[in-house]
């Protein structure tokens, strides 16, 4: 296991610190005296050279584009080399595909084999295009939502025909290629009980699909499983309670040569209070890596311990080739919410540049024990701030700075600062850093191009007074029929919420529940209901209708809890962030040396522009890919715009605007010797915004492509 040596350490500080399951210890503070008597940092050292995994002859020549984010190693890198810096700026729309089947956003990035093009649709169909033309040829509708975040096309051998394989509500799919037809003899009907919103990964015989909290193994012909892994909590020597968290829902990666898959996985729940998820949770934030025919863990390597931020690792792994010391090395990249580049060996799972540990504050929240060290990396270079201080404090107007300063001016911020009861704060990377698009890696230079946000964000935790338990021997409530209908999918029956969606236990204020519902907040849209719904809606929430559990506790006798009031950026008077610009970017980060070769602003907001304000970038959600052209693709800025910039400078050569926002990142694939690049561009999600149901195609002018 990686870090195994500072484990043993952090044991013996977590025996000193009262980290072990003392209930009475848990209705107090943490000491800042005992943290102050621990080491100011601990450092791991990077792996030796001569330990490191020499690299593989590559089997990808980066033509075909047969699994979400282009390859099982999520390079999303295409060799393809018509479009160019030189001609780049000529791209004209090649065709648009319109679903009609509703309006949604869609987060996949499409498929291309056989030049068939392959993606959900937003009316959670799955369909197959032609690539050259758009031209639908087939749709299936499995139930629930398909492919969310990407899917994956089989070849097939000279018995079994070629297939497509996603998850789609509680199952894996195996579909026929070429007509869409369910094949029967995948799990008897073209499914197989399994779930999750990730792209599978194929190591021979073997697909690997993560499904939250398990990562399971099939048989590729038959939907046979072959075996399962947990993603819950290490078991540590002084005991913790089981992870809630370790949910893969960035994505994996699969070594095809070596047959070892990686998993990323997010924050343990709930977010925001770790009492009930004590100790290290392992698993969680990590990268996890499991031998592909058996299941068996390889390695582990996490970054944040006990996370009570929701700083997951949101992004699928690339497998990549670096340079050390003359030799050319095999190792995972892997890019978080905070702004690390994790690297990492594929084999050994240990570092290849030292890793830094930093001693992190504690909480005033009772009962909390966060976890004494934290992760502060000089190299590979983060590729977003880390800690907002006042210095960051928006100056795009005098009115704006004091508008913000006042909303900080009793909060809480700094570097891996806990929660307090009552009191906000203040932080970036909730919505990344790096996000659930990811990298894309470019094998001719060792470099990772990562979009990355830069917002912050004003989180408040509530002491609240739970005092009703409802009788669950009676039927629901009028009210709770309502919340069942309208809002249960996002915040769970039992309410206590799902990922970004906050448990609605406590803590409310009526006005703001009023105006959610009405006006929407942050991803959420509005509720569609009328007046008469909403009051029974409010009766349910607040707990006016709740009819006390016969024998249960008296109102007297009502406990207290510690209840998040949700997320909410922090932003100036007139919506704009409120930390100072850039407040998206994309990145060129050289693994060979850890250094950041550019960042350009990725997005901009015209008005602020006709201000004579530089560009300042904008909250994205899209995600780079990168061609041997010398281009980088990316969109999902606020601005609805895709953009081509010089993969060697950052500079920005073309864009062209999307009817809406581009929230996938960009497949690159030719058919009939033109090059084409195509996206989602749908809209809404983290984002929000108008919403649609479209694939954009682009292509050079005919008399323009080099054949």
């Amino acid at each position: 296991m990686v870090l195994h040596k500072i484990e043993y350490r952090l044991a013996r500080y977590a025996g000193r610190l009262g980290l072990h399951r003392n209930p009475a210890r848990f209705r107090t503070a943490e000491d800042p005296r005992e943290r102050a008597a621990l080491p100011e940092y601990v450092d791991v050292p990077a792996s030796a050279d001569a330990d490191l995994t020499p690299a593989l002859p590559p089997l990808d020549r980066h033509i075909e584009w047969m699994r979400s984010h282009g390859d099982a190693a999520n390079s999303r890198y295409s060799s393809l080399s018509q479009i160019t810096r030189d001609n780049v700026a000529k791209l004209q729309v090649a065709w648009v595909y319109h679903s009609r089947d509703g309006k949604a956003n869609i987060q996949a990035n499409p498929v291309i084999a056989e030049g068939v093009f392959y993606g959900p649709t937003a009316g959670k169909d799955l369909v197959a295009l032609d690539a050259a033309t758009g031209r639908e040829i087939w749709r299936f509708k499995p139930g629930g939502q398909p492919a969310l975040r990407g899917l994956l096309y089989w070849r097939g051998t000279q018995a079994i025909r070629p297939r497509v394989y996603f998850t789609s509500g509680d199952f894996l799919f195996a579909l026929d290629a070429r007509t869409g037809a369910p094949v029967q003899e995948f799990g008897g009907s073209g499914k197989v009980p399994s779930g999750g919103v990730v792209a599978p990964v194929l190591y021979r015989n073997v697909i690997v699909v993560a499904n939250w909290n398990v990562v399971l193994g099939y048989d590729i012909s038959s939907g046979k499983q072959l075996w399962q892994f947990e993603l819950f909590a290490k078991p540590a020597a002084w005991g913790e309670d089981p992870d809630r968290g370790a949910n893969c829902w960035g994505g994996m990666a699969m070594d095809e040569q070596r047959g070892i898959a990686y998993v990323s996985t997010g924050s343990p729940h709930p977010n925001f209070v770790g009492m009930e998820h004590t100790g290290e949770n392992g698993y969680s934030n990590s990268v996890v890596a499991l031998e592909a025919a058996t299941g068996r863990l390889k390695w582990t390597f996490q970054e944040i311990r006990h996370d009570i931020w929701d700083l997951d690792i949101p992004a699928p792994p690339n497998l990549v080739t670096v340079t050390r010391a003359g030799k050319r090395i095999d190792a995972v990249a892997q890019v978080t919410k905070i702004g690390n580049t994790l690297l990492l060996d594929r084999v050994t799972g240990k570092p290849l540049f030292p890793y830094r540990l930093r001693r992190a504050p504690v909480s005033a929240m009772p009962g909390e024990r966060t976890w004494p060290y934290q992760p502060v990396l000089p190299i590979p270079e983060p590729f977003a701030r880390q800690e907002f201080t006042a210095s960051d404090i928006t100056d795009l107007s005098a009115v704006a700075h004091a508008f913000v300063a006042k909303q900080v001016e009793k909060a809480n911020f700094g570097w891996f600062q806990p929660f307090e009861p009552g009191v906000p704060t203040v932080y970036y990377g909730v919505h990344g850093g790096a996000e659930w698009m990811g990298a894309a890696y470019d094998p001719l230079t060792s470099r990772l191009y990562v979009s990355a946000n830069e917002v912050p964000w004003i989180i408040s935790v509530l002491r609240t007074r739970i005092g009703v338990r409802r009788d669950p021997n009676r039927p629901p409530t009028a009210g709770e029929e309502v919340y069942r209908k309208s809002c249960a999918e996002c915040h769970g029956i039992d309410r206590k919420g799902r990922g970004m969606a906050p448990q609605l236990q406590g803590g409310l204020i009526e006005t703001d529940v009023i105006d959610a519902i009405k006006n929407g907040r942050s991803s959420m849209p509005p509720i569609s209901i009328s007046l008469s719904e909403r009051t029974l809606l409010l009766d349910f929430l607040f707990d006016r209708d709740a009819i006390p559990q016969e024998n249960g506790p008296a109102d007297s006798q009502a406990r207290y809890d510690y209840v998040p009031t949700g997320y909410q950026r922090l932003l100036d008077d007139q919506g704009y962030p409120g930390s100072k610009p850039p407040w998206g970017t994309l990145n060129a980060i050289d693994l060979n040396t850890g250094k950041i070769v550019w960042k350009s602003p990725l997005g901009e907001y015209p008005e602020l522009t006709r201000r004579g304000i530089p560009k300042t970038g904008t909250e994205n959600f899209g995600g780079a890919t990168v061609t041997a052209g010398g281009i980088v693709f990316c969109a999902g800025t606020r601005d609805l715009k895709i953009r081509a910039f010089d993969k060697d400078t950052g500079r920005e050569l073309w864009n062209s605007q999307l009817p809406f926002g581009g929230f996938a990142p960009p497949s690159v694939y030719s058919v009939n010797g033109r090059e084409y690049v195509v996206l989602a561009a749908t809209g809404g999600g983290k984002l929000g915004g108008q919403l649609g149901d479209s694939y954009i195609a682009f292509t050079l002018p005919e008399n323009g492509a080099r054949q």
